[in-house]
């Protein structure tokens, strides 16, 4: 009877033992999970210039008369004046694209039939693309050639204005990315350190998106393209 009774008290005693060890187990890994909850959210942010690598350039006038087989002629003429200038430029046919004009009669429209002036206006041009803004700013500042020979390329019309891209974003994503997390981990790196803490892994990382923006509204051909890498980081004493 008094074996029974020792087992039964040893049995409980293991019992009890367990549950307090588990307890304790429980406990500290709880506190590990809440140590390993305490993170830091920064953001890095990388920006390079790049040049222009393709241009569109509208090479486009207007042009009026009140003879419509008149009008027509000298926009032929008028465009075969602008390729030729633009072969001594430099540029292609592949480059070259005639554009059909665009011509209003402006006695069909009931608005404008008592107004003076030519009744027939016609927008007309050349479409340049190229791979080579070099030559296009160069050629932009020949124009005063057209001008000569009566042609008033328009240029302030928004719809008309030379527009400089850049095309080569994937060749340089990955070392601009690399940099952009870069910087988050020196902010990050000071603010563990201002806190008296120690920088741990990474728990998640979000590449923001890529944007390219003109670096001034004087120099349009050349590009400024810049990323936001956001990283949070473990924190751990």
């Amino acid at each position: 009877m008094r074996t029974d009774i020792l087992k039964h008290v040893g049995a409980a005693t293991v019992l009890a033992l367990g549950l307090v060890c588990s307890t304790w187990l429980i406990k500290n890994t709880v506190i590990d999970v809440k140590a390993m909850e305490r993170t830091v959210q920064v953001k890095g942010l990388a920006e390079q210039e790049v040049p222009a690598d393709t241009v569109i350039w509208p090479v486009f006038y207007k042009d009026a008369d009140n003879d419509l087989d008149i009008l027509i002629a000298r926009v032929d003429k008028k465009n075969a004046a602008i390729r030729a200038f633009l072969t001594l430029q430099g540029f292609n046919d592949d480059e070259v694209s005639v554009t059909a004009p665009s011509i209003v009669d402006k006695f069909a429209q009931e608005y404008s039939q008592n107004e003076r002036g030519f009744r027939y206006v016609a927008k007309a041009g050349i479409t340049v693309f190229s791979h080579s803004p070099d030559k296009v700013r160069t050629a932009l500042s020949q124009l005063s050639q057209l001008a000569k020979q009566g042609i008033a390329i328009t240029q302030d019309d928004y719809q008309n204005r030379v527009e400089f891209m850049f095309t080569g974003l994937n060749d340089i994503k990955p070392q601009m990315v690399q940099l952009a997390t870069q910087k988050a981990r020196e902010v990050a790196l000071k603010f563990a350190k201002d806190s008296d803490s120690q920088l741990g892994k990474i728990k998640s990382a979000r590449q923001g998106q890529f944007s390219i923006r003109d670096r001034d509204s004087n120099t349009p051909h050349i590009k400024v393209v810049r990323v936001v890498a956001g990283v949070e980081y473990y924190l751990s004493d």
